[in-house]
């Protein structure tokens, strides 16, 4: 119930930026009010994090600190970029970038092949949020807008689904059934 909104929030605010709500400066989007939304959101994610490990929840726990890393990660980059902290010229910002969403592809890809044993959701959540990475990259790669702003969709959609899940644990916190999340693609 703690990480469900944040990674909401996370990739609402993530995904109006990619989409251009928030005006471009040379080394990305104007930080505004995002960056301490998604630091926001990262927090919330730690918390989680630190609960779901403190009752033994591994995996949810696991989850919750990579989805928060990426978060305060992103913040990180955007706000060292826009103003300097890294010292990284104007001609390296796109590279700086790459290896960015190239290492975070990495990490989402081996979720993806963590939650095989999960309710499929989860599986098809993380697959979309690579999805997001890889179409983001080609954005950087072509400095195409159109691509970035389809990362900045398809991180809507992203957002739709984790909202589903919060509904499903809201109503199954207060007494109801959570609601259907698809069986495992790998069983036993």
């Amino acid at each position: 119930m703690v990480a469900l909104p944040s990674f909401v929030v996370g990739a609402v605010t993530i995904g109006m930026v990619l989409i251009g709500v928030v005006p471009l400066t040379p080394f990305g989007p104007v930080a505004g009010a995002a960056m301490p939304i998604v630091l926001a959101a990262a927090l919330g994610m730690f918390i989680a994090t630190i609960w779901a490990a403190r009752i033994g929840e591994s995996a949810p726990a696991g989850i919750s600190a990579i989805v928060g890393s990426f978060l305060l990660s992103y913040a990180l980059l955007v706000l060292g970029l826009t103003h300097n902290w890294f010292g990284i010229p104007l001609t390296a910002v796109a590279d700086t970038q790459k290896i960015f969403l190239i290492s975070w592809i990495a990490i989402v890809s081996m979720l993806v092949l963590a939650t095989l044993r999960l309710p499929m959701v989860y599986t098809l959540l993380f697959a979309i949020v690579d999805v997001a990475l890889i179409l983001n990259l080609l954005g950087v790669i072509q400095s195409s807008a159109n691509m970035t702003k389809a990362a900045g969709w398809v991180l809507m959609a992203v957002a739709a689904i984790v909202v589903y899940l919060f509904f499903g644990s809201a109503n199954h916190a207060t007494g109801g059934k959570e609601f259907p999340l698809g069986p495992p693609i790998l069983h036993a």
